[in-house]
């Protein structure tokens, strides 16, 4: 009797010690993909990363992360101009892309999401932004921008490296939601300036919902104005424009960004 109580307690012994092992064994791994924006804050949410050489164009480019930070309410919207607000803006006029690359799903890391939902869903965000470009919704008239997307392995979202991803990780920076990374030409004659890669990092340290769910961000909602930033889209802070997807704050359970409103159809039309 005895030996089987202590075989048995054993064997308890071991599967705990092996659940700690793996707890711990994922913890760092999830903390070494913790990211900060060095000198993001909602004062200032496009920071600049510098010069790099692209290989896929063959050319220097710039970087920049556009940082998405919640509602503040401490930080009320801008007031609206005189003569009104233009509910739409570029990261820099003319700034675009010039021809149609895949993107990747990092499929190891998704805040908690069922993958392929995520991967049916960024591509239906991607199509609102498409369909657009034409000026008219709902008609599927629009250009094909962004490409197609796939399911891959961890990825390294953040860095200039030939591939367009999608990934979760832990975000330092305080009320951050989500960053987009872009890499392009952004001066010079308006002509010639392209976008040549995008990254997006969604944050961990948010619950996230498929359905707009009370307490949670609503992923749909993040995703469709995250992506208007991989079109060439800015975002916008005046009072007037907070229904546009665009706008540079959100909240949880906000699904009104899911839809895109007149301004980014109008902003999307006159860049492609």
């Amino acid at each position: 009797m005895k030996k089987t109580i202590i075989a048995l307690s054993i064997m308890v012994l071991t599967l705990v010690l092996l659940a700690v092992a793996k707890t711990n064994a994922e913890k760092p791994a999830e903390k070494n993909r913790a990211i900060k924006i060095e000198r993001a804050t909602p004062e200032n949410p496009v920071v600049y990363l510098g010069k790099n050489f692209d290989k896929k164009s063959g050319q220097e480019v710039e970087g920049y992360a556009i940082v998405h930070f919640a509602r503040n309410d401490n930080k009320p919207a801008k007031p609206n101009k005189p003569g009104g607000a233009t509910c739409y803006g570029y990261i820099a006029k003319g700034a675009k892309w010039r021809s149609v690359e895949p993107w990747v799903l990092d499929s190891t890391y998704t805040g908690g999401l069922d993958v392929n939902y995520l991967l049916a869903n960024l591509s239906g965000d991607i199509a609102k932004w498409e369909d657009a470009t034409d000026g008219t919704v709902g008609n599927s008239a629009g250009v094909n921008v962004l490409g197609d997307g796939s399911l891959s392995g961890a990825v390294a979202a953040g860095t200039l490296n030939g591939q367009n991803e999608v990934t979760f990780a832990p975000i330092q920076n305080q009320g951050v939601i989500a960053v987009t990374y872009l890499w392009g030409v952004w001066g010079g004659a308006a002509a010639n300036r392209q976008i040549v890669e995008w990254d997006q990092v969604y944050n961990t340290a948010y619950a996230w919902s498929d359905s707009g769910a009370a307490g949670q961000m609503d992923f749909e909602n993040i995703a469709t104005h995250e992506l208007g930033h991989a079109f060439g889209m800015d975002d916008l802070y005046t009072s007037a424009c907070n229904q546009e997807t665009m706008y540079g704050y959100a909240d949880y359970a906000e699904t009104n960004k899911r839809d895109l409103n007149s301004g980014d159809i109008t902003g999307i039309n006159l860049l492609y």
